[in-house]
């Protein structure tokens, strides 16, 4: 009998998992994909989060599901443990299988921008939720998952390794790839206002599903780094892209559209971005938000540091554009304590 590898066995029983599971909430309340639709949101509270060598539990819990019956367009999802945040955080939202389907290629997109930092410093996401996003995509039947980013500081080895990522999904099934600089491909932006072209890695627009991973964080030029800007880890020579960083990154954005995108929060880095070097700038909030609304998801990110979406000029940009949602009085929310 041919013997199967941990990937192998993680995908087989997460499919009967998914099966049921999708079943009870299609039955319970009638869940489909929507756009973002919903209700404004509220500040969080800083809270202990996991040591780096001790792996999170995974609580176990019952499916959530909205009171009108239909996902809203932003989920918001306070906790201690990273995997539980993002099964409840997914599960209210419709269910990981709302976005990967069988077989799919999947890409989760973290930010893994330097080597030098570990994860306390608000600079890299977050390893255990990219490690429970791994998991939790072979349950929902994906054929293939890969990690990947473009970091600049450092070999991407050493980040991947030094973030702490590489082992999460190392212990999830997944793969990290390192991006070949052969596969960046010159990739016409239609859309582009200061940008008509991109040097793209060309895995971005094959792949079935994207997952977008960004830290939110602190950024000296682009005011914060969150959903939008982690996609400058897509394209190779971005240094050139810094003359109309704003209005570029929104060009990207046309380009390159994530299938969802999590927002880590768990902790974020409120100065001195994008790659920190002191604790006393790091804050724990403990916090996860999901949107398929790569706008929307960014527009509720900025209240984390007391900003608007008008006071970054990409979310600004994006909105104007009619890219997303910015309005998140029009953006339905569920928030959930994934402790409780």
């Amino acid at each position: 009998m041919k013997a199967f590898n941990r990937r192998q066995f993680l995908r087989m029983a997460g499919l009967g998992m998914t099966a049921l599971a999708t079943q009870q909430l299609l039955a319970a309340c009638g869940i489909k994909p929507t756009d973002s639709t919903g209700r404004d949101i509220s500040q969080m509270k800083a809270t202990q989060t996991p040591d780096l060598s001790t792996e999170p539990s995974t609580n176990e819990m019952e499916p959530t599901q909205s009171p009108t019956g239909e996902a809203p367009g932003l989920v918001v999802v306070h906790g201690t443990n990273p995997e539980s945040m993002i099964r409840k955080g997914m599960q209210a939202i419709g269910g990981l299988e709302r976005f990967v389907k069988s077989g799919a290629n999947v890409i989760i997109k973290p930010n893994i921008c330097a080597g030098y930092r570990t994860y306390k410093y608000a600079v890299t996401t977050d390893p255990w939720l990219v490690g429970a996003l791994v998991k939790l995509c072979f349950e929902a039947g994906a054929g293939r998952v890969r990690v990947m980013d473009n970091p600049f500081g450092g070999t991407a080895q050493e980040c991947y390794a030094n973030s702490g990522i590489a082992e999460q999904v190392a212990n999830a099934g997944g793969e990290m790839e390192v991006m070949q600089h052969l596969k960046f491909k010159d990739t016409s932006c239609p859309n582009g206002v200061a940008q008509s072209s991109f040097k793209l890695y060309e895995e971005f627009l094959t792949a079935d599903t994207i997952i977008n991973v960004p830290i939110a964080k602190d950024h000296s030029a682009a005011t914060l780094t969150l959903g939008m800007k982690n996609l400058m880890g897509t394209v190779n020579g971005r240094e050139q892209l810094h003359s109309s960083l704003h209005e570029s990154i929104v060009d990207l954005a046309t380009l390159v559209r994530p299938t969802v995108t999590v927002m880590d929060a768990i902790r974020i880095l409120l100065a001195n971005g994008p790659t920190g070097g002191s604790l006393d700038d790091v804050k724990e909030t403990n916090t996860i938000a999901i949107s398929p609304d790569i706008v929307t998801v960014d527009s509720w990110a900025t209240s984390l540091f007391n900003m608007s979406p008008s006071d970054v000029g990409y979310v600004r940009k994006a909105i104007d554009r009619n890219l997303g949602v910015g309005d998140l009085s029009q953006v339905k929310l569920e928030e959930i304590n994934a402790d409780a």
